[in-house]
């Protein structure tokens, strides 16, 4: 009986802690949340100001592997050198902060992020697009993925 009593008193006791830990760190998860929505949309804001008076609406990260940049060198860059901030990953070291490095660090996450675009649309959500599963395909042989990414890219800022 005594045991009984005992398990049933560390599963109160770790009932209570789980409620006091939830409790707790329920304010910072909120806050957390809170920041990084307003640091987004603050970040939208300006690039839908700035970059739009300047006609680019595109941010295009991407780097010298030779998987992929002669590929986006022919068939994407020319397309949307008039409206697109481009950064190379390969240089990465000689960026500065701007918008479009803040914009990247906040957007691309930590995988897949190269090569990639990010489309700001004014007053709607940024959408974004990563090649880097495509062009793994693509590699093979598969050039399908490729295509359609490409495609749905183009598609998305009207070209």
């Amino acid at each position: 009986m005594a045991i009984i009593e005992s398990a049933n008193m560390k599963s109160l006791a770790n009932k209570l802690l789980l409620i006091f830990i939830i409790a707790v760190l329920t304010p910072f998860l909120v806050i957390a949340v809170l920041i990084y929505y307003s640091w987004s949309l603050i970040l939208s804001l300006a690039i839908w100001i700035i970059w739009g008076l300047r006609g680019h609406h595109i941010l295009f990260v991407y780097s010298d592997s030779p998987i992929w940049s002669g590929y986006i060198e022919r068939e994407i860059l020319p397309h949307i050198a008039e409206t697109a901030v481009i950064l190379n990953w390969s240089k990465r070291k000689q960026w500065k902060n701007s918008l479009a490095v803040l914009a990247f660090k906040l957007y691309g996450g930590s995988q897949n992020f190269n090569p990639m675009a990010i489309v700001f649309r004014p007053l709607r959500f940024h959408k974004i697009f990563r090649f880097y599963e495509a062009f793994k395909d693509f590699k093979h042989g598969k050039a399908g993925n490729l295509e359609k990414i490409r495609m749905d890219f183009f598609k998305s800022i009207k070209r």
